[in-house]
């Protein structure tokens, strides 16, 4: 059964407030609204967070820590079951790069676990998942000088 097939059930939808409309449509006049105020104007209404001028929530919080992010390491992902757009069985930056599976901008390379192997392959790559090593291994294929298996 589709989404849209499922038979509307009388009185779960209403029609829609059709504001503005003169004073016999009860939605006349002000349209809802009230009169004057910060909420009746064009565009008006107060921002999120805002506690009526008493210090807000936000900033009575304090501050914690602070992360670098000179010092973060990002990772480009290719997961095993993208391996067979690879030519040949070397998967290397260069070779996911011709394959279309990363940038040529991206220095990290992760190997993720997702999927199955075919054939041997001749990993090297930044970083290698455990999941995916193991994938590897019993497929045949080596992991060379992969910086770091986590």
């Amino acid at each position: 059964m589709n989404l849209n097939s499922i038979p509307t059930i009388k009185g779960a939808t209403h029609p829609r407030k059709r504001l503005g409309c003169g004073e016999g449509s009860g939605h006349g006049k002000t349209a809802g609204k009230g009169h004057k105020g910060q909420k009746a104007r064009s565009g008006g209404g107060i921002r999120v967070g805002f506690e009526g001028g008493q210090m807000p929530l936000y900033r009575k919080l304090p501050r914690r820590g602070f992360n670098n992010k000179d010092f973060r390491k990002s990772y480009a992902i290719v997961n095993l079951s993208e391996l067979e757009r690879v030519d040949g069985d070397k998967v290397t930056a260069d070779s996911l790069v011709a394959a279309g599976l990363v940038r040529k901008s991206d220095k990290n390379i992760k190997l993720l676990g997702h999927g199955s192997v075919s054939k041997a392959y001749s990993v090297s790559l930044s970083a290698v998942s455990a999941s995916a090593k193991a994938a590897i291994e019993a497929a045949g294929g080596t992991i060379e000088s992969a910086a770091e298996a986590s």
